[in-house]
């Protein structure tokens, strides 16, 4: 979250390659331990974001507010991007058919570069509860379509579940 709030706060072209290479290079130093999942961490580290990055600057983010025809197009493709992304966690991370693989950090991280450059522009391309509550704290999200990030993360993350349990059903 550190790196998502000072990319999207310094407004770099290159957010999405930051947000995904630090997903990825986490997931290789801890997916042995934990399997790669940092998500409920991630809202406290916003507020340390907004405790050491300059106020001044983070005060000339936008804050992404969705209204009319955005509102419904942001909710399909934080839906469908966290759907891939939880699929590619359960099928490279957690499932029986890849032990002991290295590459996993790779496509988690780059699955989210991939949606993140892709529709960034539409939803803000947080693809995670905690990344959109920890968006939300610093001013990124407005606090009153919260709901709609978290609405459709649970049930994206909800349908990739089903879908690798379905596919893959000696892995329960």
């Amino acid at each position: 979250m550190f790196t998502v709030g000072a990319a999207v706060g310094s407004r770099s072209p290159l957010a999405p390659l930051a947000i995904g290479a630090v997903l990825r290079v986490m997931v290789y130093a801890g997916g042995h331990l934990s399997g790669g999942h940092y998500n409920p961490a991630v809202t406290m580290a916003a507020l340390v974001v907004r405790t050491l990055v300059d106020p001044a600057q983070v005060a000339k983010t936008t804050t992404l507010t969705l209204t009319g025809p955005g509102m419904p197009a942001a909710f399909v493709v934080e839906l469908l991007f966290t759907y891939a992304r939880c699929y590619v966690v359960l099928n490279v991370a957690t499932s029986r058919h890849h032990p002991d693989i290295s590459f996993y950090g790779l496509a988690i991280g780059f699955t989210v570069v991939a949606g993140a450059s892709a529709v960034g522009a539409i939803s803000g391309g947080a693809f995670n509860p905690a990344v959109s509550v920890g968006a939300a704290v610093m001013g990124i999200f407005a606090w009153p379509t919260l709901w709609m990030y978290l609405v459709g993360q649970v049930i994206a993350g909800a349908a990739a579940g089903a879908t690798f349990l379905a596919l893959n059903s000696d892995d329960r």
